[in-house]
């Protein structure tokens, strides 16, 4: 069914941007919904935005909302640009894929490895 793989992490001060990308050796169909997560050691995995592939339609959580942004890269690639990071947004970023419109961790099967990004000065 394909893989995922995360790029672009690092680190980066506060107020400093970082674009990740998460390529599947697959094909994404328009009805697939793309995600990102991030996690930290002892929580739970966060949601942080989604995409309908076909579509373009999007979905962020409060806490990243105006300053990240989904996109796609080519048929097999979705990038997330990051802006204005925050310390509290170092984790460890996943993406995902599923079909359902959702921010729940549970309606996706297919995850990547994750990238860490680290936001400190």
């Amino acid at each position: 069914q394909g893989q995922l793989v995360e790029s672009g992490g690092g680190l980066v001060q506060p107020g400093g941007s970082l674009r990740l990308s998460c390529e599947f050796s697959g094909r994404i169909f328009s009805s697939h919904v793309m995600a990102w997560f991030r996690q930290n050691a002892g929580t739970e995995r966060e949601f942080v935005g989604l995409v309908r592939w076909g579509v373009g339609r999007t979905l962020y959580a409060d806490s990243v909302k105006g300053r990240f942004t989904i996109s796609k890269d080519g048929a097999s690639t979705m990038a997330l640009q990051m802006d204005n990071l925050k310390p509290e947004d170092t984790a460890i970023y996943y993406c995902a894929r599923g079909s359902d419109f959702s921010s729940s961790s549970t309606s996706y099967r297919v995850w990547g490895q994750g990238t860490q990004v680290t936001v400190s000065a």
